[in-house]
């Protein structure tokens, strides 16, 4: 096959991708501090992301050396589960910061630890039955006609995977709005009883939009494009703008890592440590709130 810039510039994304993730799961994985809930979502998170950058460094490897229709359904079987599994992700961690300020003084309890490997076990559940979907013998190899802009995918596939994206981004707009509220109202209530300006109310309220504003626009900015096109697309659309909404989609699991655990302190720390040759995996933590991440 010629070489298509396209899934050049895929290979590259993949490769970032991987290398980034693969630094939050080695550190959360090597560091006994890092088995609050909250951690092991993020280590969720950054491994979903992980897969989806392997599946994109193996995808172009099979297409150009090692053409095969066999080898085509895992890998793109590999990429429905690690994408469908980082947005399920991306919604437990909105969950989870949703209930640890409802329930401020229950959250850490064993109930919070239990609920958060179920959401882990559904999410992974759900994302590997999407995965095995192409290889079960849902796909379009022998009969083209049913293909979507993704081969060897049908149509009927990736609407069902378009419209589970929506239902995520629905819930997560709905419950970070709810979270706004309480960060404001918490706000509000701090500033009466510390009797502060009125302005600092004010300025939480708006650091707390912006961050959320960061998170919901990044999600939006990345995953809209591709979904909408995957309701309207067919088999017989330019493959140009498959490429051209499927790579800002990739570019979301290049920025969770800078999002959701590098910005967290504790990640820092251990990272920092890590560069000076001073760290240990016992090494104290402060205990934080996952809306704090």
């Amino acid at each position: 096959l010629a070489l298509n810039p396209w899934d050049v510039v895929l290979c590259i994304s993949g490769t970032i991708i991987s290398c980034e993730n693969a630094i939050v799961v080695v550190v959360i994985f090597y560091t006994p501090a890092f088995r609050a809930p909250m951690f092991l979502l993020i280590g969720s998170l950054a491994t979903a992301d992980l897969l989806a950058g392997l599946g994109l460094i193996l995808h172009f490897a099979f297409v150009y050396f090692i053409p095969s229709e066999a080898v085509s359904l895992l890998t793109v079987g590999l990429l429905v589960t690690s994408f469908t599994a980082s947005v399920s992700s991306l919604l437990t961690i909105t969950i989870d910061r949703y209930l640890s300020l409802c329930n401020a003084l229950t959250y850490y309890s064993a109930r919070t630890v239990t609920r958060t490997y179920i959401m882990l076990i559904l999410t992974w559940g759900a994302s590997i039955c999407y995965g095995l979907l192409p290889i079960m013998g849902w796909n379009c190899l022998k009969e083209p006609s049913t293909c979507s802009i993704v081969k060897p995918l049908t149509k009927n596939h990736l609407i069902i995977l378009s419209v589970s994206f929506f239902l995520v981004f629905a819930a997560m707009l709905q419950l970070y709005a709810q979270i706004c509220r309480i960060v404001s109202r918490h706000a509000h209530q701090i500033a009466i009883q510390r009797h502060l300006l009125p302005s600092s109310h004010y300025v939480t309220t708006r650091k707390g939009i912006a961050t959320l504003a960061v998170i919901l626009g990044t999600f939006a900015s990345c995953w809209l494009p591709f979904a909408v096109y995957c309701l309207l697309g067919d088999y017989s659309s330019p493959a140009l703008y498959t490429y051209a909404t499927l790579l800002p989609a990739t570019y979301n699991s290049m920025l969770n890592p800078l999002i959701y655990a590098f910005r967290n302190q504790e990640i820092q720390k251990v990272l920092w440590a890590v560069c000076c040759g001073c760290f240990s995996p016992t090494m104290p933590f402060r205990s934080r709130s996952p809306s704090d991440v």
